[in-house]
């Protein structure tokens, strides 16, 4: 048995109490429950109330988005600029939270123990709502790949069925390829949070690509203008990503347009996100206006329904009759036939690139709101042989303005070459022939031309408007005799 300590001498302080516990601030348990009630709503609801707790302001700032939510509003810039430079701003509060950054702009007179416990509490909730969202990300995600090849094999209605039966009829289609496609996919992901519910972006890792499908609800709503447009172009500039984006599509011909955004980009989209849309303010779709060009496609179209319409389509825009069968899932022969037919009803000849370029700038126009096309001057009642653009579209001089104003980066050797080119339907070799140059000395001139007018020659949608534009501008110094040479059989 141990024997007892001496007892403590006079003057000896004890041990120190022990601290009772504290008691919590009634406000303070206030706040964390409103702000746990908003977060069972919505993140933009937990944003808001942050801020009105706060007596300020609060924002949620994601790398790529830029800011998603913002309370009030007009606080979304001060709050990107205070994430991306936190240092900057001191007298801020910044967390970060699930893949993101929360700014929190107090008021002057709240106290700073509260702002915060605000601040850890929001931040804290946006973790367990994003650690939500990721244990559903995945069935969501396999669901977009379950879509996206629907729709590739032309199943558009039983894709549009699974999607829950929105409202889109057209889609614009992006491929990437790079390196960080896995991480950019996931990005991109967050950035958008496409969901399943009102589904306006389809998000999807195929084949080693990363996939997006922006949906519209008519031909009339631009690419450009799609909020999936910012964000695409974002991640493949943070990631290093190449790659291209057709031109706006019904949903059944997704397949075409998988293929043009497929090409291999050249020129400045040969290392950035390009487009195979067009050549952006000079397009003629926003050149002519827009009931006039209706009513003109009208006229050169009658004769086709939607099925012929599609195999025509499908044929100019991914370039031959062999893409258009992969596209369409036919064979090769039954396009050839489908396509003689058209040819027959239209009386044109579908091998000549002039008529290939305003057939296709028939079917991208916007559909007539009237019921019938109204006869317009310079139209015939029959498609004529050569469907030319007449001149209630665009007059003579609105016309060689136009093109004028497209092909002003070019000179005279670069407009003689891209010219037989596009003649020659985009095969090298036989226009090389035709200019008395060397195959490689005509490809480096194409990648010129790619260069100085910031577009992609390999879309059938470009080669169509600047083919165009050539003719349109084309005099008596544009046939190959004239190209300026330096001597030599090639251009020295």
């Amino acid at each position: 048995r141990r024997r007892p300590g001496p007892p403590p001498r006079a003057g000896r302080p004890g041990p120190p109490p022990v601290p009772g516990p504290r008691t919590a601030d009634p406000r303070d348990l206030l706040a964390v429950r409103r702000l746990t009630h908003a977060a069972t709503h919505s993140a933009a609801l937990l944003i808001t109330e942050a801020a009105a707790l706060a007596d300020g302001w609060a924002v949620l700032v994601d790398p790529v988005a830029g800011p998603v939510h913002s309370a009030p509003p007009g606080a979304g810039p001060s709050g990107a600029r205070a994430a991306a430079h936190p240092q900057a701003h001191a007298h801020l509060t910044i967390h970060h939270a699930a893949g993101g950054t929360l700014v929190l702009g107090p008021g002057r007179t709240t106290p700073a123990d509260r702002v915060a416990l605000i601040a850890r509490t929001a931040a804290d909730l946006l973790r367990v709502r994003a650690r939500r969202a990721d244990e559903t990300s995945r069935a969501e995600q396999r669901l977009h790949t379950a879509v996206l090849r629907l729709l590739l094999a032309g199943q558009h209605r039983l894709a549009v069925d699974v999607l829950g039966g929105t409202t889109a009829t057209h889609a614009t289609v992006y491929r990437l390829t790079g390196h960080a496609v896995p991480v950019a996919h996931q990005a991109l992901w967050r950035a958008a949070r496409p969901g399943v519910a009102d589904t306006r972006v389809l998000v999807c890792l195929e084949a080693g690509e990363l996939v997006v499908l922006a949906l519209h609800d008519g031909p009339a709503e631009p690419a450009g203008r799609h909020p999936a447009h910012p964000l695409v172009s974002r991640v493949a500039e943070q990631h290093r990503l190449a790659g291209s984006s057709a031109a706006p599509v019904p949903l059944d011909l997704i397949p075409a347009a998988w293929a043009e955004a497929g090409q291999q980009p050249r020129g400045p989209a040969a290392d950035r996100l390009g487009s195979a849309a067009g050549l952006g303010a000079g397009e003629l779709l926003r050149v002519i206006p827009a009931e006039r060009l209706a009513a003109w496609s009208a006229a050169v179209l009658q004769p086709l329904g939607h099925d012929r319409r599609r195999v025509l389509e499908c044929r100019l825009r991914t370039g031959s009759a062999l893409a258009a069968a992969g596209a369409l899932g036919l064979s090769e022969g039954t396009v050839r036939s489908r396509l003689r037919a058209i040819e027959a009803l239209l009386v044109v000849d579908l091998d000549d690139a002039t008529v290939q370029a305003r057939l296709l700038l028939a079917l991208r126009a916007p559909v007539s709101s009237a019921p019938t096309a109204p006869a317009l001057p310079g139209v015939p009642s029959r498609p004529p042989r050569r469907p030319a653009l007449p001149t209630a579209l665009l007059s003579p001089a609105e016309a060689r303005r136009w093109a004028a104003d497209v092909l002003e980066p070019l000179d005279a050797r670069l407009r003689i070459a891209l010219r037989e080119w596009l003649a020659h339907r985009g095969r090298t070799a036989p226009a090389a022939a035709a200019l008395g140059v060397h195959r490689s000395t005509l490809t480096a001139w194409l990648a010129e031309c790619g260069g100085v007018l910031g577009a992609d020659l390999s879309s059938a949608t470009v080669r169509t408007e600047l083919h165009l534009a050539l003719e349109t501008a084309a005099g008596p110094g544009a046939a190959p005799e004239a190209l300026p040479r330096r001597g030599g059989r090639t251009y020295g």
